[in-house]
């Protein structure tokens, strides 16, 4: 794992050069798109570049990290309405090209399933983009989720309907109880993973995340087992690792032809 630590801007403009990398070097590169708070700046960043120096989308494919369950059509908060928003409308990705899991489905786990089959079905995802809730969920991989989970329906807890209020004009009761998410298991199969998370309220998450044990009770700690995980942090997120000069360090001093 992988750990940087830098200002907000600094950390948008890092997982932007990773995913243009993709995009550049591979004739059909699988992006696996995160919602939440902890990537707009990134798809910011994304846009920019398509804007600004012509990075184009058009032969990419994307595939959502998670989707609410009953949430009605043409609703804001859908995933697959945030990301059309703050991606697909920004830049030349083909919003066809865009996949989620189905959450309208009558069959759920069946939808699941062939969510997966999807997934492989593109060859498997080249760059995950991933945010940490404050209990340590990746995805909607809340706590006690199986290490090796593939893509499934999930029950939220309080807490992560509480965090995730802010969208739906603060009213916790308005978010919805259950999600299909991408598992754990699912995530390790992406040949990068990257991690973003900026802001004190993340930081005891982050330093679990990072330096604590693997275990399903803060399922974000599975990514120490990723061979090629990144976790990109501002001070106020790093601010309860106590090896962060140790990290400082040896991004600072990371010979430029590595990347990222």
């Amino acid at each position: 794992m992988e750990v940087v630590v830098a200002p907000a801007a600094e950390l948008a403009r890092i997982a932007a050069g990773a995913v243009e990398e993709v995009l550049r070097t591979r004739p059909a590169p699988v992006l696996g798109l995160a919602t939440g708070s902890s990537p707009l700046a990134l798809y910011d960043e994304l846009a920019r570049r398509h804007a600004e120096k012509g990075l184009s989308f058009a032969h990419a494919r994307g595939f959502l990290l998670d989707e609410y369950v009953g949430l009605p059509p043409g609703h804001p908060e859908r995933y697959r309405a945030v990301v059309g928003r703050e991606l697909v409308a920004r830049t030349d990705l083909p919003p066809d090209a865009v996949l989620g899991p189905d959450g309208d489905a009558e069959d759920l786990p069946t939808a699941c399933a062939a969510y997966e089959a999807a997934i492989d079905a593109a060859g498997g995802i080249d760059l995950q983009v991933l945010g940490v809730g404050t209990d340590g969920h990746v995805g909607f991989n809340e706590p006690g989720s199986s290490l090796a989970s593939r893509t499934r329906l999930k029950t939220l807890t309080a807490r992560t309907r509480s965090d995730n209020a802010r969208f739906f004009g603060g009213d916790a009761e308005d978010v919805p109880h259950h999600v299909l998410t991408q598992g754990l298991g699912t995530i390790l199969r992406a040949r990068h993973a990257v991690l973003l998370a900026t802001g004190e309220a993340k930081a005891a998450a982050v330093a679990q995340v990072v330096e604590g044990p693997v275990s399903a009770r803060w399922p974000g700690t599975v990514l120490q087992l990723h061979p090629h995980a990144t976790v990109l942090l501002d001070d106020a997120a790093a601010s309860r690792l106590e090896l962060v000069e140790h990290y400082r360090a040896t991004w600072a001093g990371k010979p430029a032809w590595q990347g990222l």
